[in-house]
C-alpha cells in the first residue's frame, strides 16, 4: 500500500460515536491504494475516582449539543443516573486491543458493542465486566479476553498507540491522518459530509 489512512479514536469520545455513519461512508467510498488503520488515542487514563460532578454535567451537555450538531446521533441519558461515571476510557482502549489480539475482524464489532453499551444502554465500559460482556456479545472467547484485557502487553501497546497518535499530531478525537511518501498530514472533515474527506483522498 502506498498511502495509510489512520482513524485515531477513543470508544468512549462521544464525538466518534457521532462521526459514525459518516465514517462509515468514508470507508465505503474509500479509492484503491489506502490502506486503513485503527488507532487508539487514549482519551483519559486509568481512574477509580468517581467523576466530578461539574465535569458529569459538562459532558452531558455536550451529548446534547452533539444531538442538535450530528443529527440522528443517540444517547441514552439514563447513563448519568444509573452509572457511576469515572473519567477513565483506558480500559475500554485495552478492551479494543485485546479483542484485535484475539481476532483482527474482531476490532471494529468490539467498538461499536462498546459504544452501544455505553451510548444506548447506559452501561459504563470504564468496568471490566461491561467489558467482557461486550466482548461475549461478539463471539469472544470471555475468559481469553478476560486474561488480555489487563495483560501487561496489551497496556504496552496501548501507550505505544498513544505516542503515535500523538507524534502525528492527532491531540483530539476522532482524527484522521494520512500518510504518504514518509510524512503525515492532518486531514480536515465534517461530521455530516463524507465527502469532505474523500475529495482530500483523490
Amino acid at each position: 500500500m502506498d498511502k495509510v489512512l489512520y482513524y485515531v479514536h477513543d470508544p468512549m469520545c462521544s464525538w466518534c460515536w457521532a462521526f459514525n455513519k459518516t465514517w462509515a461512508a468514508i470507508q465505503a467510498g474509500l479509492p484503491d491504494g489506502i490502506e486503513l488503520r485503527y488507532l487508539l488515542g487514549g482519551l483519559a487514563p486509568d481512574s477509580e475516582e468517581p467523576m466530578a460532578a461539574d465535569l458529569q454535567q459538562r459532558i452531558s451537555a455536550g451529548w446534547h449539543r452533539i444531538q442538535q450538531h450530528v443529527p440522528g446521533t443517540q444517547f441514552n441519558h439514563d447513563f448519568w443516573t444509573l452509572c457511576q461515571p469515572r473519567r477513565s476510557t483506558y480500559p475500554a482502549s485495552r478492551a479494543i486491543i485485546a479483542a484485535r489480539m484475539m481476532d483482527k475482524a474482531a476490532e471494529k464489532p468490539m467498538l461499536l458493542a462498546i459504544q452501544q453499551a455505553y451510548y444506548l444502554q447506559a452501561k459504563n465500559p470504564a468496568d471490566d465486566e461491561v467489558l467482557i460482556e461486550c466482548a461475549g456479545s461478539i463471539g469472544l472467547d470471555v475468559s481469553e479476553f478476560a486474561e488480555w484485557l489487563n495483560h501487561p502487553a496489551t497496556q504496552q501497546q496501548l501507550l505505544m498507540e498513544i505516542k503515535l497518535a500523538r507524534d502525528m499530531g492527532a491531540n483530539s478525537f476522532p482524527s484522521i491522518v494520512l500518510q504518504q511518501a514518509g510524512q503525515t498530514t492532518l486531514l480536515t472533515y465534517d461530521y455530516n459530509d463524507p465527502q469532505v474527506i474523500l475529495s482530500q483522498l483523490v
